[in-house]
């Protein structure tokens, strides 16, 4: 188990970190995360890698703390995105407006779009940790992007 913590703890700790936007609520649960696997080994059944399993663990993990502590951790504003539309969201201007709208997206659109652009996980890898198939992880994203870019162009809108 000491091999395995050592070669999973950083992505483990950094994908906590991207999802809560808090390093110390992260460097926490990442010990909690690894603490459960040690429990639950015997229910690792292979059919995902160990890294989305214990991304999986601690997803889950992450939500258990928002229930019991409210309000929810913000997300920072310095988090890349993909693409084009990286270059609007970087603006600071655009910034909050970007992280107030992902957080007002439903589940399971706020999890997949985090996963995928701020933890740069593959779309096989987020359908692993949904239990899905990758054609749904894929739609679930671009849904969610077209979601946050509609948001944006409306919100500039606004302004004009």
């Amino acid at each position: 188990m000491d091999s395995i913590y050592r070669e999973f703890s950083g992505a483990v700790a950094a994908y906590l970190t991207r999802l809560c936007g808090n390093a110390e609520l992260a460097r926490e649960l990442t010990q909690e995360t690894f603490y459960q696997a040690v429990k639950s080994i015997d229910h690792f059944d292979g059919k995902s890698s160990l890294n989305t399993w214990l991304c999986g663990i601690a997803r889950h993990l992450y939500y258990d703390a928002l229930r019991q502590k409210k309000p929810a951790v913000p997300l920072p504003d310095d988090l890349p995105a993909p693409g084009d539309f990286t270059e609007r969201i970087v603006r600071k201007d655009q910034a909050m407006i970007a992280h107030r709208v992902l957080h007002m997206l439903e589940e399971p659109y706020r999890e997949v779009f985090t996963l995928r652009t701020f933890c740069d996980l593959s779309h096989a890898q987020i359908a692993g940790l949904f239990g899905k198939s990758e054609a749904w992880s894929r739609v679930t994203y671009y849904r969610a992007r077209q979601m946050l870019q509609d948001a944006m162009k409306e919100n500039e809108n606004e302004k004009e």
